[in-house]
């Protein structure tokens, strides 16, 4: 598959795209509305980044008992049993007089059952689309995101501004129950990918198998540690700017969006490798000018340009796939995806954390200096793995034979 035209004429990826941007306008109207409900409520910095991102951190939990879910049970009723669940997740705190601790238990559980989501929808792509068209269809996925994210924080800015917090999580929950509508009419019903019980010792064993080569524990690092220092900066948006955040989630949302057709598109596939580095310091390096306190329309700028380093993550799972053979696919993806928002959640206390300490524009800049340093010390890991895997007598004498699961898949 060499155009979007040709991913869009896949059988049934117009309705997963459908579902997916219900659910991810849900998550992204709910959030905001939840952030600033609490920042209201309590005044803290920390607590409404919390409340915003604490979900994804609680994903880790899920990720250690429920991830061979991911390819042990149907995707169609997996991803309908979730939609279905953050309705309820997201009613329960628009509930008047729910103590900020009843907040966080919800918190907590939306944490534990979203960790299947994104194996789930990543092995599914995998299914529905061939695995040439996997790169274009994930850019879409991404895209897609990145317009649901712009959207959804200009319209949740707007009605916060109109209705009350209460208000907008119930018509968050409305988008979760059309989502779970269109997956339950869209796709088709397909058995699931590996055989066995979804168990706690297979996730734990499936985990370790793939976290045992050297070459995919690189790649889950970049993927996860850049992104979610990243993201940290990002949950500091209310407090930084209250009354623009949603304008500047907006336009990170579009800076994501370019990033993704850029690389998903634009670039030859034998360039996107060499692009991971760069993206993911573009990332970072932004926030560095946050310590002069930019006023809202040049913090609008630099959290769109920032935002397109995104892209990296594109190029990382492309490279994730590549280590990993089909039927451990959507617990590799679940993996990332699960990893990824563990460290977002990290991210956003830490960030929440320095905040409250000092002030949201100095813990914005610690946050990218971080990430900046993480981004070089990964580089010059992956460049020594390079070197040696190139060298004969490492390959041959120092490194075992690869196992089917070591060796690149090339299907």
């Amino acid at each position: 598959m060499r155009s979007y035209r040709s991913v869009f004429r896949a059988p049934e990826f117009a309705s997963f795209l459908l579902s997916f941007a219900a659910f991810a306008a849900a998550q992204t109207i709910g959030g905001l509305a939840l952030g600033t409900l609490v920042y209201r409520a309590t005044g803290s910095p920390f607590l409404s980044a919390v409340s915003m991102f604490g979900p994804q951190l609680a994903q880790l939990l899920g990720a250690a008992f429920l991830l061979s879910a991911a390819d042990r049970l149907p995707p169609r009723a997996i991803l309908s049993c979730l939609a279905l669940a953050f309705a309820a997740g997201t009613v329960v705190p628009a509930l008047p007089g729910l103590p900020v601790w009843g907040v966080f238990a919800v918190v907590l559980g939306q944490g534990l059952v979203a960790s299947l989501g994104g194996g789930v929808r990543g092995g599914l792509l995998t299914e529905i689309l061939p695995k040439d068209g996997y790169v274009l269809g994930r850019s879409v996925y991404n895209m897609l995101w990145g317009l649901v994210q712009v959207a959804g924080f200009a319209t949740g800015g707007a009605l916060l501004a109109l209705l009350s917090p209460r208000t907008c999580l119930l018509l968050a929950a409305a988008l979760h129950l059309m989502s779970a509508l269109v997956t339950r009419l869209g796709l088709t019903a397909r058995p699931a990918r590996s055989s066995g019980r979804p168990s706690l010792a297979a996730t734990w064993r499936t985990n370790a198998l793939l976290w045992s080569a050297r070459p995919r524990r690189l790649t889950y690092l970049g993927l996860w540690i850049p992104n979610g220092l990243i993201v940290g900066s990002d949950s500091l948006y209310v407090s930084y700017a209250p009354e623009a955040a949603g304008t500047l989630y907006a336009c990170g949302a579009l800076g994501m969006f370019a990033g993704d057709l850029a690389v998903g598109r634009l670039v030859p596939p034998g360039v996107r490798p060499r692009l991971a580095t760069p993206l993911r310091l573009l990332l970072a390096v932004p926030y560095l000018f946050f310590v002069l306190r930019p006023g809202v329309a040049l913090s609008a700028v630099a959290a769109t340009v920032a935002s397109v380093g995104f892209a990296a993550s594109l190029v990382l799972q492309e490279r994730l796939m590549a280590l990993t053979p089909d039927d451990l696919a959507g617990q590799a993806l679940g993996l990332h995806a699960t990893g990824m928002a563990a460290l977002q959640g990290a991210g956003a206390a830490l960030a929440g954390t320095l905040a409250q300490l000092a002030s949201p524009a100095t813990a914005m800049t610690l946050m990218a200096v971080t990430s900046v340093t993480v981004t070089l010390t990964l580089a010059l890991l992956g460049r020594h793995e390079g070197r040696r895997s190139a060298d004969p007598e490492t390959r041959l004498g120092g490194l075992p034979e690869p196992t089917a699961t070591d060796r690149p898949h090339t299907g």
